[in-house]
């Protein structure tokens, strides 16, 4: 996940300046094609301090990027739009030694592409061109409206889930700024449930996620910490030696600003359309975003509701897979069989850990659950990460 890039608008920028800006590097020859020969199907080796893509272009149409980590550190990698923002798809946690690919459908244009070693930072980055191959990019028949309708219902989830969260997050910052510590506290997993359910959405806005939901251990120098994590800490202050509380001014500085960036977020989404390999790519990068910071207890550092941030996460890419099931069911019946299968399997076991309407904390969990739950979700996101070179 992209947590901390502070890159200015591309409009503002001198394109040379921006390449410096950006950490930028020429990687790649142009026009060149992967192993295979298919020039859409490219390789990018990594390391702690390159970022190699086999062509710095590539024709219009469904590309596919191998990723190979040939780093110390567990690195991601980014197609990002040509603002060195917009997150056009992404393949995260990718362990030293390991591979992992990035399937999307990309249209004529300029974009950049970057590796994150240790996942902080902005990344190394280099500039990346599609060219028109003159395809055309729709589906076509029965198809186009299986496409569709996966489009619409995924609009209406995320339409429905922002329009949640701006209400919680307000009723939550009126209870912060008021005092009622108490029942802040017990709004904040529910409200963050919402953001959890679209959060690969949020994140393809890569200036507001930094914003709003920056834990405090992928700060870098120089960031300022924002959003549901820095008030997080303020109501759980047990773990932190030292913490001086905020004051009131304080407060009402950080609430007013996460409520601000909500209605941003929820304002940008309103006439949100997503394409099968949107919908596929953020269901598995939710799925991943469980595997990185949920099932670690990382996320939720402070308050210790991971769980809650858990099956938000699984209920986003339930649903993203839900709306292209009729479509996976036409192209890979298997796989989608296997896909199903696997999301029941992790969520009977996830309902072993509630209490009540919401969980256990994640320091009532022993070792032995932990290993459960993270073997279960590595189980699913194998086949999940095949979903969308299945449906484009």
């Amino acid at each position: 996940m992209i947590r901390t890039t502070r890159a200015l608008p591309a409009a503002l920028v001198p394109a040379a300046l921006l390449l410096a800006l950006t950490g930028c590097t020429d990687n790649a020859t142009p026009g060149a094609a992967g192993p295979s020969g298919d020039p859409k199907a490219l390789t990018v080796q990594a390391s702690d301090s390159a970022c190699a893509v086999s062509a710095a272009e590539a024709p219009s149409g469904n590309l596919t990027f191998t990723v190979t980590n040939g780093g110390s550190q567990v690195t991601e990698f980014y197609l990002l739009g040509a603002d060195g923002l917009r997150i056009i798809g992404e393949v995260e946690n990718i362990g030293p030694g390991l591979s992992r690919d990035l399937v999307l459908t990309a249209p004529p244009g300029g974009y950049f592409t970057a590796c994150k070693p240790g996942m902080v930072g902005d990344g190394i980055r280099a500039a990346f061109t599609v060219t028109d191959s003159g395809a055309d990019l729709s589906p076509s028949g029965d198809e186009a409206a299986l496409v569709e309708q996966a489009n619409q219902l995924y609009r209406a989830y995320v339409k429905d889930q922002t329009e949640q969260l701006l209400a919680a997050t307000q009723k939550f910052a009126d209870l912060y700024t008021g005092g009622s510590d108490e029942e802040a506290r017990a709004l904040y997993p529910e409200a963050r449930e919402h953001w959890e359910r679209i959060e690969t959405v949020a994140e393809s806005f890569g200036d507001l996620d930094p914003k709003m939901d920056l834990r405090e251990a992928d700060l870098a120098e120089g960031d300022e910490w924002t959003g549901w994590h820095r008030i997080e800490k303020d109501l759980w202050p047990a773990r932190a030696k030292g913490y001086q509380a905020l004051d009131a001014a304080g407060r009402k500085k950080y609430a007013d600003d996460l409520v601000a960036n909500t209605q941003e977020l929820y304002d940008r989404t309103r006439d949100l359309t997503f394409t099968a390999d949107q919908i596929g790519n953020g269901a598995k990068g939710l799925l991943d975003e469980v595997a990185t910071g949920k099932v670690t207890g990382e996320e939720e550092y402070w308050s210790r509701t991971d769980l809650w941030d858990f099956q938000a996460n699984v209920d986003g890419a339930r649903i993203g897979y839900e709306g292209l099931k009729p479509l996976l069911q036409k192209r890979n019946p298997e796989l989608e069989q296997q896909i199903g299968q696997r999301f029941t399997e992790l969520q009977k076991l996830l309902d072993q850990h509630r209490d009540g309407e919401g969980f256990v904390l994640y320091d009532e969990l022993t070792t032995d659950q932990i290993k459960q739950l993270s073997d279960a979700v590595n189980a699913l996101s194998e086949p999940l990460s095949k979903m969308t070179a299945a449906v484009v």
